[in-house]
């Protein structure tokens, strides 16, 4: 990652850098991305990153990254990272808790959605600016008469389609569906009965249901452990400061 070609001596030179100041979408307060590239940061090297925060049922729209493979970090939330794998013909939907990972590698097509609301995920490439070809893109300018004659379609409904998509959309549903309430902002125990907007995704017994039904018990018996972990130390007069190493 080391940036053998920068001048260390100059004036110029770039350690730090606050990511509140290049957001590059905003949906609302609850969901946005901000970056860091080499543009940013000029000794970064050959690395850069995503700082993505959702609410539930948002998703990262499905898209590649033709220049990087994506290492996706939970930091608060929980959600699902689901890739196709181009060489076996499989979705693989991998759910993912705070302090675990999930790898995208280089120009597979993946998705990310948040099963929990404050979900903080932090995606890191290997080059020096995250490049993004998003599913929207190629729906929206792809003409509907060659989706209609390659897959032998009908014209006037793939028109009808697509014809809500009229932006990219990186962080989906759009603000402007009229499904949203439907997904954003519900809780755990309304994700148990999805609404039919979701039915394909959380469809009974398909492989991302039961992902979605185990990532529910795990977050379940990760609060536990950290509420009892909080209760042992509080219990134990190590004080505010164990109350704060566990929280915080």
């Amino acid at each position: 990652m080391a940036v053998s070609y920068m001048d260390f001596t100059s004036p110029s030179v770039r350690y730090t850098y606050d990511l509140n100041n290049n957001q590059i979408f905003k949906k609302d307060n609850q969901n946005y991305i901000n970056s860091l590239s080499v543009k940013e940061l000029n000794t970064l090297g050959n690395a850069s990153l995503l700082d993505i925060h959702l609410s539930t049922g948002n998703v990262v729209e499905p898209h590649t990254h033709q220049n990087a493979s994506e290492l996706v970090y939970v930091i608060s939330g929980a959600a699902i990272v689901s890739i196709i794998n181009p060489f076996t013909k499989e979705l693989l939907n991998f759910p993912v808790m705070p302090g675990q990972v999930a790898l995208v590698p280089q120009g597979w097509w993946h998705y990310e959605m948040a099963t929990a609301d404050n979900t903080h995920l932090i995606a890191i490439f290997d080059a020096p600016v995250p490049e993004f070809i998003p599913g929207s893109d190629l729906f929206r300018l792809t003409p509907a008469n060659v989706f209609a004659h390659t897959y032998c379609l009908d014209e006037a409904k793939v028109k009808e389609t697509f014809a809500p998509i009229t932006d990219t959309v990186v962080i989906g549903p759009p603000k402007n569906c009229m499904h949203q309430g439907e997904v954003q902002g519900q809780t755990m125990h309304q994700q148990q009965h999805p609404s039919h907007h979701n039915q394909h995704y959380y469809h009974q017994g398909s492989p991302v249901n039961r992902d979605y039904e185990l990532l529910q018990q795990q977050q379940q018996q990760y609060q536990q452990q950290q509420q009892q972990q909080l209760f042992q130390q509080l219990i134990s007069g190590t004080g505010t400061t164990a109350a704060w190493s566990v929280c915080c």
